[in-house]
């Protein structure tokens, strides 16, 4: 794992290097999924079953063998374990608390003229949802995108998994039916986009799509962005811990929170900052031990190895420059204080307070969503939530006497920018 100080004189190229990422940048990829969603819009059905029958060796003969039924779900929510049903239950329910609090209300006001003014705010009419399926199996993934578009009064949430051999985790239905998926399809790749972005003759075309998925999934859900909305183009996960040295630190909880993370993928990203050199080297020493045992210690080792970091900085100052230009999807703030530190911080998806909050409980039960904004995008997103449900339209109502001094200021920029029926359009009200 390599180590980074921000006194060496290419430190600045060397944090670009290691943040340096393309989510979808290869040609023949991107090629690959145009074409699949060319034969998509052309054939429907046909092509999703041909496919799902040829890139997840499904056994289905026909379409309708695809589709689960919600007796299906309920079945596989009440087979679960007392322990793991009460589990997901709690987390399904904590999400719903939190994300209640992002409902946005229309609103109206009247100006001096005595017109009226404001903003209507209607949920989407259906979402397509994207959840991984087969070795990596997210039942939480499942509660985080249906659940804010169930709270945001969506009639109609469609979720596609893959079922890699006809094979799925009950987890994963039984999270389906507690977020009250409407239709569950076992699709997944570029096909499973293509036909929630222009629907087919059973896969109902929707107005959204959310959701990770593999590099496939997230170049064709650029490509059909514009014909439906997506949330973001998700990459590999990453996590930036920040700690100062303290007394209160044990380095193998800094250790094990770094890969967290670094277990989810060979190209995540774990960077731990630090302004202590020794503390530094304790948690390079745990994580050491940790890869000894860990389960994923290969796809770990691997995730450190390409896009993982040690930084020391000179001070706490140097650490929020860092951590702003990292960017980062989550970020652990492991001090005494944490509160001190969050004016200071303007860039990151999700924030983790203090030494008792670990990025792991905000992946499942902590409330707020864990679909979160990558590869520095916490410049300018945020994460996703009940406002990426809803829409706005805009509310303009002019009285008879309002609509002169409006129409006459419209008359003359109108002439101005030479549009002379926007013009008399304006001047038809007031003369």
């Amino acid at each position: 794992m390599r180590q980074l100080n921000t006194q060496d004189t290419d430190f600045e190229q060397q944090l670009t290097t290691l943040l340096a990422f393309e989510t979808v940048n290869d040609t023949d990829l991107l090629k690959t999924v145009d074409d699949i969603i060319a034969q998509v819009r052309r054939d429907g059905d046909s092509v999703v079953l041909g496919l799902t029958q040829k890139f997840d060796q499904h056994p289905a003969t026909n379409m309708q063998e695809l589709e689960l039924s919600k007796e299906a779900l309920v079945a596989a929510f009440e087979d679960l374990d007392e322990e793991v049903k009460t589990a997901l239950m709690t987390a399904a329910t904590r999400v719903q608390t939190f994300h209640e609090r992002q409902v946005q209300e229309s609103w109206q006001y009247e100006d001096e003229l005595g017109n009226r003014l404001g903003q209507k705010v209607t949920p989407l009419d259906r979402v397509g949802i994207y959840v991984p399926g087969g070795l990596a199996s997210y039942p939480s993934s499942v509660l985080m995108n249906a659940i804010p578009a169930k709270v945001a009064g969506v009639k109609e949430v469609i979720m596609v998994v893959p079922a890699p051999k006809g094979i799925l985790n009950p987890l994963v239905l039984a999270a389906a039916h507690l977020a009250q998926v409407d239709r569950v399809f076992t699709i997944g790749g570029a096909q499973a986009v293509a036909a929630l972005a222009y629907g087919t003759q059973t896969i109902p075309q929707v107005d959204k799509i959310t959701g990770p998925g593999n590099k496939y999934v997230a170049a064709a859900k650029r490509a059909v962005f514009g014909q439906v909305g997506i949330d973001m183009i998700a990459g590999p996960s990453e996590v930036l811990v920040y700690a100062e040295g303290s007394a209160n630190d044990r380095a193998d909880w800094l250790a094990m929170d770094l890969l967290s993370q670094a277990e989810h993928d060979r190209v995540a990203q774990a960077i731990f900052v630090t302004t202590s050199s020794e503390q530094l080297d304790a948690v390079a020493v745990e994580i050491d031990k940790a890869l000894a045992e860990l389960p994923k210690a290969d796809i770990a080792r691997d995730s450190l190895q390409n896009r993982g970091a040690l930084i020391l900085v000179r001070d706490r100052a140097e650490g929020m420059a860092v951590i702003n230009r990292v960017a980062p999807e989550h970020l652990e703030l492991s001090v005494d204080d944490p509160d001190s530190l969050l004016g200071d911080i303007r860039h990151a998806g999700a924030i983790f307070m203090g030494r008792h909050t670990p990025e792991a409980i905000g992946d499942y039960c902590a409330g707020p969503n864990h679909v979160l904004p990558t590869s520095g995008t916490a410049r300018f997103s945020s994460p996703l939530g009940v406002y990426d449900f809803q829409k706005k339209s805009s509310i303009i109502y002019c009285t008879e006497s309002g609509s002169k001094p409006l129409a006459k200021t419209a008359d003359i920029l109108a002439q101005r920018e030479d549009l002379e029926a926007h013009a008399r359009s304006a001047r038809y009200r007031y003369q």
